[in-house]
């Protein structure tokens, strides 16, 4: 019997919810091993012997260890390219979907991470918005947005005419965003707004959601 995957992780975190969307585009099973970071779980062993920086989440199958999502996505929608959606693409359109899965990395998400833990977050916890890093968050987030608006208006999806992880990676912190004024960014860009709406449809998203209901 083939040893089931295990992802170690909170269903709040954006990084988990990367993780457990690509898992259910593929329609592979899954058990989740909660992870309770609001005690710490995450900064302690045993938790640290699978991802010795102490984030979530942290990926078992077998003998393999992974940690950081989207090496864990990658991982994933290579190892199992058979399986439901494809979400990787041959030869040259590789290159291309990797260009947009870096930009995901490490222009569109610093910024909407901090956005969302300002609109999100802190008012879970009990802690004071900082208006000023939301301003200069919002400012950043559009400029990303304006190119993202041209590169939609030539593709369907970032990187290119089909659904790929440069898209998924995308869904958590759109999905957060969208319930706070951040969501105005996303609606007045016309080719962001429609694959937005595209994204956060999927039925495996839909499965994400319903994990923390």
């Amino acid at each position: 019997m083939a040893e089931i995957m295990k992802v170690h992780g909170s269903v709040l975190s954006t990084a988990a919810q990367r993780v457990f969307a690509c898992l259910y585009e593929k329609e592979l099973e899954f058990e989740l091993i909660p992870v309770n970071m609001a005690a710490g779980e995450h900064k302690k062993e045993p938790f640290l012997a699978l991802n010795p920086f102490g984030q979530v989440p942290a990926f078992e199958h077998g003998d393999l260890k992974l940690f950081e999502s989207r090496a864990i996505t990658q991982h994933i929608a290579h190892g199992y390219a058979d399986k439901g959606t494809p979400l990787v693409l041959p030869g040259k359109q590789m290159a291309i979907l990797s260009v947009w899965m870096e930009a995901e990395a490490h222009q569109f998400d610093p910024v909407a991470s901090k956005l969302n833990w300002e609109l999100i977050f802190k008012p879970m916890f009990g802690i004071p918005t900082d208006n000023a890093a939301v301003e200069e968050n919002e400012a950043k987030l559009g400029k990303v947005l304006d190119i993202y608006e041209s590169r939609l208006a030539q593709s369907k999806y970032l990187g290119g005419d089909i659904f790929t992880l440069a898209d998924l990676h995308h869904i958590p912190n759109i999905s957060y965003a969208m319930r706070t004024q951040v969501k105005k960014l996303f609606d007045s860009r016309p080719h962001v707004s429609a694959w937005v709406a595209d994204i956060t449809s999927r039925p495996a998203w839909s499965k994400v959601v319903a994990m923390n209901k």
